[in-house]
Parts: C-alpha cells; sequence; structure tokens
C-alpha cells in the first residue's frame, strides 16, 4: 500500500513539473517581449568601404598602412590604453628598421630602476621593453575615468566579435542622439526620455548606445600622416584597426601561407587515396562475381 502511494505521488509530481515546463515553454514561444529601444537603433559593425587589405585567404598586411596605424596609435590611444604584449623589436615586422625601432622604443618612457639607488624610475624605452600602461596600476586608470579601467588594446580585435570591423565602426560611431536616425525612425521619438549620463557619450555600435570613451578621433588632420595620406576620420579609424589587428594576430599571414599549400597537400592526398583504393580493389570485385560469394 505505501509502495503505491509512493508511485502516485511521484506521477503527481511529474505531471506537475511537466505542465509546468509545457506552458513555460508555450509563453516563452508566443509572448511578445518588449525588447529595449537600444536593439532596435544598434547598428551592426561593418568596415571600411573596400575592406582591410588581410581579408580573405590571401589577403596580406599592407605595411604603409600599419605604420600609419601605429602613429596613429601612439599619438592618439596610447594616452589611455596599453599595449602590453606587444614588445618595440617586434615593430621591425612593420617594415622599420633596427635603427628606427630603437629610434621609436626611445620616445617611450617605461618604468625602471635606478643602478645608484634601486629606487623606481622611468627610463627611454628600448627594443626589448614592451608597450608601457599609461597608468602605474589600475586603482589609478580607474580614477583618471570616471571608475573604469581602459582595457588594454593588444588583443581587442580577438577579444570582440568582427574585432577589426568593430574597432573601426566603434570609432566611427559617435553620433547626436538628437538627430541619430535608423530607417528614417528618429532615436528621439523613439526614447524621448533618454538622456545621456554623466561622462557618457552616444554610440551607435556600441551594445548600450552609450559608451565611456569620449571621441578619439575627432577632426580630420588631427595626425599627420609621414607618408602624405589624408588623414581623414574614416582612413585614421581604418589604419589603427588594422595595427591592433596586427598587434593581435602578428602571425595571420603567415598561418594564411601555410595553409594554402597544406589544403593543396589534403586535396592531393584525398584525390591519390581514392585512386589507390580503386586499384587496389580492381581486381577483387570481379572474383565476386565469379564465385558469387556476398559479403
Amino acid at each position: 500500500m505505501i509502495r503505491i502511494i509512493a508511485i502516485l505521488i511521484g506521477l503527481g509530481f511529474s505531471l506537475v513539473v511537466g505542465i509546468a515546463f509545457v506552458t513555460g515553454a508555450y509563453t516563452a514561444a508566443t509572448e511578445d517581449v518588449e525588447k529595449p529601444v537600444e536593439y532596435e537603433f544598434q547598428l551592426p559593425a561593418h568596415g571600411p568601404e573596400g575592406g582591410f587589405s588581410f581579408e580573405g585567404v590571401l589577403g596580406t598586411y599592407d605595411k604603409q598602412q600599419l605604420q600609419r596605424g601605429y602613429q596613429v596609435y601612439r599619438e592618439v590611444c596610447s594616452a589611455c590604453h596599453g599595449l602590453r604584449h606587444v614588445a618595440f623589436r617586434n615593430l621591425s615586422e612593420l617594415g622599420y628598421d633596427e635603427g628606427q625601432v630603437k629610434a621609436l622604443a626611445a620616445q617611450w618612457q617605461v618604468p625602471g630602476i635606478d643602478p645608484a639607488t634601486g629606487e623606481a624610475t622611468m627610463r627611454e624605452g628600448t627594443p626589448t621593453d614592451y608597450f608601457p600602461s599609461p597608468y602605474p596600476n589600475d586603482v589609478a586608470a580607474a580614477a583618471a575615468n570616471g571608475g573604469k579601467i581602459p582595457p588594454d588594446l593588444s588583443l581587442i580585435t580577438k577579444a570582440r566579435h568582427h574585432g577589426s570591423a568593430y574597432v573601426y565602426s566603434l570609432l566611427t560611431g559617435y553620433r547626436d542622439p538628437a538627430t541619430f536616425a535608423v530607417n528614417g525612425k528618429k532615436f528621439s521619438e523613439a526614447a524621448p526620455d533618454f538622456e545621456l549620463p554623466p561622462g557618457g557619450y552616444f554610440n551607435a555600435y556600441y551594445p548600450s548606445l552609450v559608451i565611456g570613451m569620449a571621441p578619439p578621433i575627432t577632426a580630420a588632420g588631427q595626425v599627420t600622416y609621414e607618408d602624405g595620406t589624408d588623414a581623414t576620420i574614416s582612413q585614421m579609424s581604418k589604419d589603427v584597426a588594422a595595427f591592433l589587428t596586427w598587434a593581435g594576430e602578428p602571425t595571420m599571414i603567415k598561418r594564411k601561407q601555410t595553409g594554402v599549400p597544406v589544403l593543396g597537400f589534403l586535396i592531393f592526398f584525398t584525390i591519390l587515396a581514392f585512386m589507390a583504393k580503386k586499384q587496389v580493389w580492381a581486381d577483387a570485385k570481379p572474383a565476386q562475381k565469379r564465385t558469387g560469394r556476398k559479403d
């Protein structure tokens, strides 16, 4: 009797759980969920017109562009963002010779130790040093940026979906919320009560549309390129996005160059294996027909 009661209780519990599951699934599938207005107005990341030179199977880095991107990082981005996984010696991959790398490294101040007193000090960078952080520690970084620590940019294009396009879009995506519109629909009309928080900036490509970083690239000619390229906002954004892509994946081109012959070898090996199989079994099939055997 006790066993029957226990079975009935278990069946009743299972029935209640099943009903709850089916009801919840039906509600989730049919209920209209009101999404925040940000979902409607956030734009998908996109690259510059014409794309990047390193895109595609046969794409490659444009060293002249990488040098321009480094210049934008040096003069604009390095005030707030570090590049701690990149050493100055790696700049030789951008086309700089040994003397130029030494000169570029010497433009930076890196933490060091006074050999006479043993105290912490700052010294000129050398090719073996890594790019320094603009702040001595995270507390100072947060204090200087409204409580938020600016991310290190070494792997930013690897850490974000469509990283290169994301960086380019973010840098060119600052808008005035009063005039911003998507498909003819004004943001100010869809969100009449919207107000930018203190220290916030409206960016059409940022997930919440509000970003704490002030527009870093604000006007054409903000950087004077050494090669004479016209420094428009789009050009500077494209160049620094390419540079940060290289910083995050400097071996991308070698990987592509290795992948093409490997893929070719695999195709050749597959064809060879198929032909060998046909050759090995060529005499076996007639034998089966003569003997009438069935495997």
